[in-house]
């Protein structure tokens, strides 16, 4: 297989890998970069996170908006967030362990999406960049690799469920970004924080009582991962604990589950991205 179509259908399979079920997505990248696979470096302890948290506050609002233009535009900010993750690029002597990477792996993967968007900003969506996903743009512990890698290979075997409300892939339709830093000690009492703030955006989760059978119109995402919310987790009991207190009696009653469409368009604080509609052949070319 030559180079050119190998990458072409790196990029068909990034641009389409939420929809794939987990043994589809197992099978399709160990058939096409099983070559490429290798161990996953350490993340370094003590990470500072106070710089990017200063960052999150300054341009990131409370809908989990970013400033993107603002950002850009300040030579000193956008130094800032590269300096902040040049602490992820050595090999470490001291390997962070259990909390402290935990938040570390959080921070990266919010901090590095953002500053893949900014080298490229303006763009409609992350979705007509070259393989943000997947893509190996990212050095951490003296290697390169992809968001993807932290999301799925490094932090959902450590939380599962719980990745799926803090890590923020800059689409409009993903969970509202923190606009503050994850901290080794508080991690876990944001990420419930953020379930809460995610569950109560009218416009990403909706709660229809007037319906011939109640019904909780819910982010896909939970059907993309549905793997993750089974048991205790299962998405009802995480709907249940963390769903708006004014639908506490709708959710503890009997509720069909159905999926919003996933809206890509760049999640900005301007309109940019707000009329974009995903197209495969504008991921692609």
């Amino acid at each position: 297989m030559s180079n050119e179509p190998a990458s072409l259908f790196c990029r068909l399979f990034s641009a389409h890998r939420p929809r794939l079920g987990s043994f589809g997505r197992l099978v399709l990248a160990g058939l096409f970069a099983a070559s490429t696979v290798g161990a996953l470096p350490d993340v370094p302890a003590g990470i500072e996170h106070d710089p990017l948290d200063a960052l999150l506050r300054k341009y990131v609002d409370e809908r989990g908006f970013v400033d993107y233009a603002g950002w850009q535009a300040s030579v000193a900010d956008a130094a800032a967030l590269k300096a902040y993750l040049e602490q992820f690029a050595p090999e470490p002597e001291s390997p962070a362990e259990g909390d402290d990477k935990i938040a570390s792996l959080i921070n990266a993967y919010n901090a590095f999406t953002i500053a893949f968007v900014l080298d490229h900003y303006p763009t409609e969506s992350i979705r007509l960049l070259n393989d943000p996903f997947a893509g190996k743009h990212h050095r951490v512990g003296g290697e390169k690799i992809s968001v993807d890698d932290i999301e799925h290979e490094m932090l959902r075997p450590e939380i599962g469920w719980k990745v799926h409300a803090v890590v923020v892939c800059a689409a409009r339709s993903c969970p509202p970004l923190l606009n503050r830093a994850y901290r080794v000690e508080t991690w876990e009492e944001q990420m419930e924080e953020r379930y809460r703030t995610w569950l109560a955006r009218e416009d990403l989760n909706a709660f229809d009582t007037g319906r011939f059978r109640a019904t909780a119109e819910v982010s896909r995402i939970f059907r993309w991962y549905a793997e993750d919310f089974t048991g205790d987790h299962a998405l009802p009991n995480i709907l249940r604990r963390f769903g708006p207190e004014s639908h506490r009696d709708f959710l503890s009653g009997d509720f069909r589950i159905t999926f919003k469409s996933y809206h890509w368009g760049l999640n900005d604080q301007s309109e940019l991205g707000s009329d974009y509609r995903h197209s495969i052949l504008r991921s692609l070319f």
